[in-house]
């Protein structure tokens, strides 16, 4: 959305803020706006949001709406235009580049659509060198990988290469490489949006069972009413503002 001024900082936040021990992040008053010349468009504008330890939350909106902007910038892949995200009360819009992606590597896993698999390793090299680049000695990662593997299923198909996946290997292969550092949160993307509906059911249940049994926050983006619902809460976007429920 073309704007000619910036839009007014919200006086209420979006949701009343929960006891500081049970927030794993937090994003506050956050704006996004990118300039293109004399145009500037607004993707966020003031959006508050948060997510507790553990905690599946689900966000929803129509197309445009800033969706995937919220989830980059909560994840420290992009940096707000104003406002801040505390992860487990550091602010890491603070951070230079370096620390925010080494932040990343060893609090949050990230899943997007169409997978995080870099195309000519095979799922196994896919789950072990993210664990090496967080710095796991590759013996250690190896088992690690192999453990992943086996829970999502994919123990016959971890010498394959993402081309040689179905969808829903590939997604699970995604969320093994999210896993893999033991995150306390992870960001989904439409990560059932090219699957079908047996399929996605799948997808969800694994992470579900991730969420339970490591005490994983998930914040996961769908247009999917069904999978939305099966969250411990919902929230909705809309124009860049996240409304109090």
């Amino acid at each position: 959305m073309a704007v000619t001024e910036k839009p007014a900082l919200p006086t209420a936040a979006s949701r009343p803020t929960a006891a500081l021990d049970r927030v794993l992040v937090r994003g506050e008053r956050l704006y996004k706006i990118y300039q293109e010349g004399p145009v500037e468009t607004v993707a966020l504008r003031g959006a508050t949001i948060e997510v507790g330890h553990g905690e599946h939350v689900s966000l929803v909106g129509p197309s445009g709406s800033g969706k995937s902007t919220l989830l980059r910038t909560l994840a420290g892949l992009s940096l707000p235009s104003a406002g801040r995200v505390l992860l487990d009360g550091t602010d890491i819009t603070q951070l230079d580049e370096g620390a925010r992606a080494h932040c990343r590597g060893q609090r949050i896993g990230l899943v997007f659509q169409r997978g995080n698999l870099i195309p000519f390793l095979t799922a196994e090299e896919n789950v072990t060198l993210v664990q090496q680049t967080a710095g796991r000695r590759r013996s250690h990662a190896l088992a690690r990988t192999r453990d992943l593997l086996g829970e999502l299923a994919l123990t016959k198909r971890q010498t394959h290469y993402p081309r040689q996946l179905s969808g829903g290997e590939a997604q699970r292969a995604g969320i093994a490489v999210a896993l893999a550092n033991d995150p306390a949160l992870l960001i989904g993307d439409e990560v059932t949006g090219e699957l079908d509906r047996a399929t996605s059911e799948s997808v969800l249940a694994v992470l579900i069972k991730a969420q339970k049994h490591r005490n994983l926050a998930m914040l996961l983006v769908t247009h999917d009413a069904t999978l939305a619902a099966r969250a411990d809460r919902q929230l909705r976007i809309v124009d860049g503002l996240v409304p109090a429920p």
